[in-house]
Formats: C-alpha cells, structure tokens, sequence
C-alpha cells in the first residue's frame, strides 16, 4: 500500500531530485491541492519543470518562470498564460503514450486525484487520455484523495501499487461548463449539422462550436459518440433520444471518450447510466479503432485554412494558441471510417471581422493539418468538399465560402497566380 499522509503534510522537497520533470492529467484532472502546494513551495525546488496539456484552472502563471521551465501540449485555456514562455511539444495525442513510453517524452514525477472504488483500487473518475502512461512511467505517483470524483472504470482505473504516496483530502473538482456560441458559430453548426445523416457515430471537441454543433443536432435520431473529450451537450443529446449509442459498429450503447470534460451534470450522468467508457487515447484515437466505427463524422476547428487546403490550428498572431492534439487523428479516421467524414468548421472571420480565416497562404504558419488530409470545409456560407479536388478548384471552391468583405481580395488573388 502507498504510503498516506495528510495535504498540510507534503513537503515536495522531500521527494523531488533536481531537474525533475512533473506532470499532471489536463483539464478536470488537475488535483488541485496537489499543483496549489506545489507551486506554493516551488522556492524549496532546484530547477524543476512543469509538463502539461490542456489546462482549465489558474495554476499555470508566467511568474512562475522565475522557478520553473514550463514543457507544453497544448496552448489553449490556462495553459495560454504561458506558452509564450515554454517549450512546445507538437504531438498527435494519440503518439503521447509510446512517447511517454520510450522515454522520448520525460515525466518524473506524476500528480494525479483519485477515488477508491468499493472492489479495490482506485479510480480517476474524470480523465484516462494518456494518464495511465504517465503514472507508468512516472518514477514517483503522488495521488490526491478526491470522494467528489465519478465511480468509473474502464482505463481510468488505478491499481494500489502504482501509487507512491497517498495524499487526503480534497473534494473540489475543476468544471468546464459549456461556453455560449456567437449566432455566427450557430449558422456554422447548422452547415454542419446538414452533413451528418441519422444513425452516424459523431467526434465532437469542447468549446462554442462544438456546443452549437450539438444543439443543431437536436433534430437528428440514434447518433452514436466516440470522442477525445465530452461536456455537458453529451448529457443534452442522450436525454432529447438524439444519441442511442446503437449503431456504431463498435461499443454498441456506449458512449467512448477519453475524458469528462464538463461540470457535475455531466459527472452524475456518467457515474448513475453507466453508459460512459472512460479509455485512453490509444483506444479512442486508435485508427484501427475509429476506422471500424460505422458512419464515423469527425468535427474539428482550426485558426486558419489556406486556399491549397492546409489548416494551421496552433499559432495566431505570432502566439501559440491551440495544439496539434488529436485533430489529424480524428482527420483520418473519419475518412478511413465507411460512410463516415472529416469535417473542419469555423467562422469565416476573426471575431471583429477584419480578418479572413481562409488565406491565401498560410506564410510560415504550421501546417498542423496537412492538404492531403482535408475532406470537407464548412464556415457559415456553406460546405467545401476538398477531398480529390485538384488545387485550382480547392481554391474556388474555399474562396466560394469565405465571407463576402474578403472574397473579392482571395478571387483577386487567385487569378493573379494563374494568369
């Protein structure tokens, strides 16, 4: 058994080495007691370093620069904060696990929160993504008592002996309620709503878009989910009969996904239907998984697409904002599915309209998703279908649904390059 003591207790500087790299689980996985001591006692700690992904708390802060190297996943959320001042690592999520693995991506020291489950063990109740890797290759797993998280299994299941030191107690957990999307990302999810029949297994991220493309799905019958990520939309559509689970080709009646992403509702929901698989990222990215799904539809975001049909989803005015995550992952897989599609929505425009989201080129940019990859295109004007189109007309065809007050510029553009 791990050894146990109370929060007021842990003293960091007991256990750490210098240079170790300390990791903890994204989003609602965060134990907050834990990464609130820690960075309370970060002036004990000899050149220690702070490994993460999507963050959704207030932990993450640019004056603690002045005590740690910061090695980042993901820009979005609080992670924003400090970006601008860490190393970027952009990895497919599905690669994070062999990454972890091989020792290519270090992580010494893992924070994690669990639950005891009534049959033995532990349960991270909220998150299995790529946690399970870290707590494998982790020298030491430091656990936070958490009685507040979901009683659920699958692979967020953590064995007693994978567990160092035991820490009680704290019952907060981290919500991510569903934002409200602007009427412009309505008209975008209607686009997209009309691209996916009845009876298809849906992807869908967290955020304003992902929520508008859920209550425009409101209208549809017996979907299926197999997801990185859900939030409390999923709880919506399971409720209206808009999701049955019943014809996936796989985990019939299940909901799948890597993580809960969502506030109480969602957690009350998960832990009372015991409908919900928690999995990693090595099952719900997996192609060989998502590529046996029946009528998988895929639904991404990114900052920017060019006219050739790259798609940048990282980097906006000079800043790395978002990640390359599990987009190209869920790119391929809804192509690879039968029936199914890949589907990149977003607003035609910045938010204050000055800005076109669909460039001519994307001028040293990432290329997160690659041109090959692209399927379909939707913005609030309508639907591009890029897969096997030749070059000239992709560019048409995006600049076909670019906002008016830009179109002209794009076409100008266009004829230039091929006069």
């Amino acid at each position: 058994m791990p050894q146990t003591l109370p929060i007021d207790q842990l003293r960091f500087a007991d256990c750490l080495r210098p240079r170790d790299v300390i990791g903890w689980p994204q989003g609602p996985g965060e134990p907050l007691a834990l990464t609130e001591a820690l960075v309370a006692q970060r002036a004990s700690l000899t050149s220690a370093e702070l490994f993460f992904g999507l963050s959704a708390s207030d932990t993450l802060r640019p004056e603690l620069a002045d005590h740690f190297a910061f090695r980042a996943l993901n820009g979005a959320g609080g992670s924003r904060r400090v970006t601008a001042m860490a190393d970027i690592y952009p990895c497919h999520v599905g690669s994070i696990p062999s990454l972890l693995r091989s020792g290519i991506l270090r992580v010494d020291v893992v924070l994690i929160q669990v639950r005891a489950l009534p049959a033995g063990g532990f349960t991270l109740g909220v998150i299995a993504d790529f946690t399970q890797a870290l707590i494998r290759q982790a020298r030491l797993v430091v656990a936070l008592v958490n009685p507040a998280l979901p009683l659920l299994a699958g692979d967020a299941v953590v064995d007693a002996a994978d567990i160092d030191l035991l820490v009680e107690s704290d019952e907060r957990l981290i919500d991510m309620p569903d934002p409200a999307p602007s009427s412009v990302e309505a008209l975008v999810a209607q686009q997209v709503a009309a691209l996916i029949p009845d009876r298809a297994t849906i992807q869908l991220g967290v955020g304003t878009l992902p929520a508008a493309v859920a209550h425009a799905l409101a209208g549809h019958r017996e979907l299926g989910v197999h997801s990185g990520v859900v939030s409390d939309v999923l709880v919506d559509l399971i409720e209206q009969g808009v999701v049955t689970n019943a014809h996936k080709g796989r985990d019939a009646g299940r909901t799948v996904t890597g993580g809960l992403f969502g506030t109480q509702r969602l957690r009350d929901f998960a832990e009372r239907s015991g409908s919900v698989d928690l999995r990693s990222v090595e099952y719900t990215h997996h192609l060989a998984v998502t590529s046996s799904l029946s009528c998988f539809h895929t639904i991404n975001s990114v900052i920017e697409i060019d006219l050739s049909g790259q798609a940048n989803a990282e980097i906006a005015g000079g800043r790395y904002l978002g990640a390359v995550g599990g987009q190209v992952d869920f790119v391929r897989a809804g192509i690879a599915s039968p029936g199914g599609r890949s589907i990149i929505a977003f607003p035609s425009t910045t938010p204050d309209g000055k800005h076109s989201r669909i460039v001519a080129s994307l001028e040293g940019r990432p290329v997160t998703t690659a041109r090959s990859d692209v399927d379909v295109i939707v913005t609030e004007y309508g639907a591009a279908h890029l897969r096997g189109c030749p070059l000239r007309e992709r560019a048409r065809r995006l600049a076909a649904i670019s906002h008016p007050d830009h179109r002209d510029a794009l076409l100008h553009g266009l004829c230039k390059e091929h006069a």
